[in-house]
């Protein structure tokens, strides 16, 4: 069942890809990293991070993807959720350097305040600079847990439907830490 999804996902990432405006961080067709981005509006309440940073409604900051059919071929093979979890932080964390980059070198960077995600991969967040913040809507905490079902299927995971959280990092701490 797995080697099913994982092929069926496999055909339909490309189609997802476009579909989403996601870009990656070294090219379009091919990256070294497991994050793909795209720019947002946020649209959530106001949030500060440890920095002072503020993000409010509608500012720009760039959402961060991670490649899940990639980083799943990876791990292919790797049965212990631990080291499955430790070799997920260090694909992000060598992949952060590259997100710097492409940021500063953005042609909205000015207007940039930081990055976002969504995940319910939140052990290791913390030490890799980002914030955590709940989803405060039911409704997107709803659909979130039901979008990631398939990819925790298909991992594996023992404990399905782990609540979602954001991930937010300031523009500052990303550039300061990893450029």
């Amino acid at each position: 069942m797995k080697s099913y999804l994982m092929n069926v996902w496999t055909y339909l990432d490309p189609l997802y890809y476009k579909c989403t405006r996601l870009q990656y961080l070294q090219g379009e067709s091919e990256s070294n990293t497991i994050l793909r981005v795209r720019l947002t509006r946020y649209k959530g309440g106001p949030i500060t991070l440890q920095d002072g940073t503020k993000i409010l409604k509608n500012d720009l900051l760039l959402k961060i993807h991670l490649h899940n059919v990639r980083m799943l071929k990876e791990l292919e093979g790797v049965s212990s959720e631990v080291k499955r979890a430790v070799y997920i932080y260090h694909m992000v964390k060598r992949s952060l350097p590259s997100l710097a980059a492409y940021l500063s070198k953005h042609q909205k960077s000015s207007q940039i305040k930081g990055i976002i995600g969504i995940t319910s991969l939140k052990t290791g967040a913390s030490r890799l600079g980002f914030e955590l913040a709940p989803i405060k809507s039911k409704y997107y905490v709803a659909y979130k847990k039901i979008t990631l079902i398939p990819i925790q299927l298909i991992a594996g995971k023992k404990r399905l439907n782990q609540e979602p959280v954001y991930l937010f990092m300031s523009k500052q701490h990303l550039l300061g830490e990893y450029r």
